[in-house]
């Protein structure tokens, strides 16, 4: 907007007067009084309307108006007022903001004759922010002292009130008119009338006036019974005693608890059960001298100790999780757990834990934390070995210590019912010890007993703690291993051989034993316990028939499950040789660029006969075949030569391949690497080999070794399926990776699981400490995407993006615009 000819010559008749309008502070304006525009204004007016200095020359003062006030006083002075004008208003900024200002207008005379109107603002931002936070700290001031949890009196040097809270009103009963008239004289009165000992009173507050320093902590008892706790403070002000505060509380409660609470110590030191006090995090804070004795450790040694390590539950590892969370939720929790005593043994025990609030004013000290419980243990040693005893004679062979048929049964049926709603399986062993008759003729029913006890030690020696071993009966046993298939059957069965197989020494006498094994398996074998072990039995004595000493699955499932990994295991080595195996590539996002930084190379196999053989079928198979070491090194080489191309082609992106465990075991592996990458001229940095965290579980030092080895030369290095198998951050720490990859199971929760969110933002807040960069597989949907981006994960890869894809086909996603492939919004 332009200003008139008139009011642009009267504002260049300002110019020299420019430099003094800007050494003011306070913003000033002056206004044509005929075309009311700018004429002249300071740099302190630009700044506080917020625009540059040319703006506001010319500009209607109509348009700095921000309020109704301003725009009435504009249009007096257009009628011809010439009033001054002095008010607090509002200046509008350029924004459209409202700044509190402290306005003048008056009417002045131009050096020419003209008239004009200067208009001074200063801005009270900073005055009202002030205002506002005296007033919050004022209002803090009243809450604070309306909510402690004493009466307050405050006074000067000479007795006059000058504050009490609401809480001191009530603790002594003053009548409402006594506060609202305001009268001292009558507050103090009525002070000295409630007070069962007016002379002890009135001493301490002449000696509290005598000496303005002084600080007394004194009781009261009133006529009405309470007791006041009262506490005297000196009030400073500017260094100088200025009144003095008093405090008082009511302790008539705590004074009563007191002679409980003693009674109660009494009864805690006397118990003979251990009884101990934990905090909130359920760790001990008191115990008593039978906690000592039963524990057999020193109070000293208790202290500080979790219940979880006081006791335990010895088949349930998640009981403590499950007890803190009745207590959260009940209050309250008992049951049977076991102690473990310095010396080793065990103590059976039931406890009880009762969550309680301690008392708003402890007596006792050292004083117990706020929140905590109770716990009672009760010595069951004698009632569980009675109970024990009477379980072995109905449930035990009496001779050996294991299962007898009726505890097999049982634990059977809860196998079925279990394998039946998680549509799992397990095995049943039937053993028969070979030609153990001969050991009996010849040695006495005496020495077989005791052979029997030396082999069922050894059975138990063979499963794991959740298995069974029962003896049926004889020499013969049953074996029941949980979620096992034919694998793991078999390996059960080998390890039996194997433990019998060791010479056997009884009385100086070295013997040897062997076995037949017959292997059912649930459900393929049989649906209930009887047809389990019937079938069991019957493959046993195929065994036996073909000369002891081995295992054998019933028949039927055998055949099946070694025809069909033969077939298959036969079918990939005819493939490898005639070129049916082929690669491809799934693309890897960078989640900041959206642009292709990597690909992961991925088998792919498709059978003339079979059609596409899924990986998740024929890898398992390579690996127990160890045909997997062959197909790896063919991945490897076939995945360096196209990243040679790319790379040759301008594209020079990172192809990740997977390794194998056993693969990677070999001892020339790090040579076949250097070997692939020099044949196909590919540099070591484009080269990732994803590797799993079982490689450390078979001799970690070779392994760091060979990785370090890998790091030497060059290869990127990184985690697969971080989370899913072995870690150990101590390994983790020491291995040279640069990358971690959050595996699919805790991507496709994301965002809604909360387990899925917690899992994959710890490993990438984990990864984010050891400097590493992190992937995402699996990634389907934008929200799994933008999750993973806010969480700070580097890179990601997935449908949502694209599958693996052939070479030609990845290649025009890398050749596609901003070199990179577009990811979906």
């Amino acid at each position: 907007m332009t200003a008139t000819a008139p009011s642009a010559a009267r504002g260049e008749s300002f110019t020299g007067w420019q430099p003094w309008l800007d050494g003011l502070l306070d913003a000033v304006c002056v206004i044509d009084a005929a075309s009311l525009r700018v004429i002249a204004a300071n740099g302190a007016a630009a700044a506080l309307y917020a625009r540059e200095h040319e703006a506001l020359i010319g500009r209607p003062v109509a348009d700095l108006s921000a309020t109704p006030e301003d725009a009435a006083f504009w249009d007096g002075v257009r009628a011809g007022d010439a009033s001054p004008l002095h008010s607090e208003t509002w200046a509008a900024q350029a924004d459209g903001k409202l700044v509190p200002v402290d306005r003048r207008a008056s009417r002045i005379t131009l050096p020419d004759g003209s008239g004009a109107w200067l208009l001074v603002l200063r801005d009270l931002s900073d005055e009202r922010a002030a205002e506002g936070e005296l007033e919050k700290l004022v209002a803090e001031l009243r809450a604070t002292l309306e909510s402690t949890a004493d009466g307050l009196l405050v006074t000067d040097l000479h007795g006059a009130i000058r504050g009490c809270n609401q809480l001191f009103a009530e603790l002594w009963s003053l009548p409402p008119e006594l506060l609202t008239e305001r009268d001292d004289a009558a507050v103090h009165a009525w002070m000295h009338a409630q007070v069962a000992d007016e002379h002890a009173y009135n001493a301490q507050l002449d000696a509290i006036e005598r000496e303005p320093l002084r600080r007394a902590c004194d009781l009261l008892v009133l006529r009405n019974g309470r007791v006041l706790e009262r506490v005297a403070l000196p009030q400073y002000g500017r260094g100088q005693p200025i009144g003095h505060v008093y405090s008082f509380r009511d302790i008539t409660e705590r004074l009563a608890n007191a002679a409980r609470q003693q009674l109660a110590t009494q009864v805690f030191e006397s118990s003979l059960d251990a009884i101990f006090v934990t905090d909130g995090e359920l760790r001990l804070v008191e115990v008593n001298a039978g906690c000592e004795r039963l524990m057999g450790r020193s109070r000293a040694d208790l202290l500080g100790l979790g219940v979880a390590e006081l006791v335990y539950h010895p088949s349930d590892e998640g009981w403590f999780e499950r007890v803190s969370q009745r207590l959260r939720s009940h209050g309250v929790w008992e049951g049977e757990l076991w102690h473990r005593r310095p010396d080793g043994s065990t103590l059976p025990g039931h406890v009880s834990l009762v969550k309680v609030a301690a008392p708003s004013e402890p007596i006792a000290a050292p004083a117990l934390p706020a929140e905590r419980c109770v716990g009672f243990f009760r010595d069951l040693s004698d009632t569980v070995a009675a109970h024990q005893r009477i379980q072995e004679l109905a449930f035990s062979d009496a001779l050996t210590g294991l299962p007898n048929r009726v505890l097999l049964a049982e634990r059977v049926e809860f196998a079925l019912a279990m394998a039946k709603r998680d549509a799992s399986n397990f095995a049943l062993l039937f053993l028969d010890l070979d030609r153990f008759k001969h050991i009996n003729d010849s040695l006495g029913h005496l020495f077989g007993d005791r052979v029997l006890v030396d082999v069922a030690e050894r059975l138990k020696g063979c499963v794991r703690q959740v298995d069974t071993v029962a003896r049926l009966g004889g020499d013969e046993f049953v074996m029941l291993v949980h979620h096992a298939d034919a694998q793991g059957a078999e390996a059960t069965a080998r390890r039996v051989l194997d433990a019998l197989a060791r010479p056997f020494e009884l009385e100086g006498m070295a013997f040897s034993i062997t076995s037949s094994i017959g292997i059912a398996l649930y459900p393929h074998d049989g649906l209930t316990l009887n047809d389990l072990i019937k079938n069991a039995d019957a493959a046993m004595y195929r065994v036996k028939e073909r000369g002891r000493a081995g295992y054998r699955f019933y028949q039927r499932q055998m055949n099946v499950d070694l025809l069909a990994r033969m077939k298959l295991d036969h079918a990939m080595r005819i493939a490898l040789e005639q070129g049916h195996f082929v690669l491809h590539y799934q693309p890897q996002i960078d989640l900041h660029s959206s642009a292709v930084v990597g690909a992961e190379a991925l088998i792919r196999w498709h059978d003339p006969e079979q059609g596409n053989v899924p990986p998740s079928e024929f890898i398992p198979v390579a690996e127990e075949t160890g045909f997997i070491v062959a197909l790896g090194d063919w991945v490897l080489a076939q995945a360096v030569e196209r990243a040679a191309a790319w790379h040759a082609a301008g594209h020079a992106i990172t192809v990740a391949v997977n390794v194998s465990a056993l693969q990677f075991q070999q001892a020339d592996f790090v040579s076949r690497v250097a070997q692939a990458l020099d044949s196909a001229g590919l540099p070591a940095a484009h080269l990732e080999l994803e590797l799993t965290e079982s490689i450390l579980l078979k001799d970690a030092d070779e392994a760091l070794q060979r990785l370090v080895a890998l790091d030497r030369l060059g290869v990127r290095l990184a985690i697969d399926d971080f989370g899913t198998g072995y870690s150990s951050l101590s390994y983790l720490k020491r291995i040279p990776i640069r990358k971690l990859k959050i595996d699919r199971s805790f991507v496709k929760g994301l965002p809604g699981d909360e387990s899925d969110a917690a899992i994959a933002t710890a490993v990438i807040e984990l990864a984010r400490a050891l400097r590493l960069r992190v992937i995402a597989e699996g990634v389907e949907t934008p929200r799994q995407r933008e999750f993973l981006r806010e969480a700070g994960c580097d890179e990601f890869q997935g449908f949502l993006v694209s599958a693996a894809v052939p070479p030609d086909e990845f290649l025009r996603l890398l050749t596609r615009p901003r070199g990179g492939v577009r990811v979906a919004a």
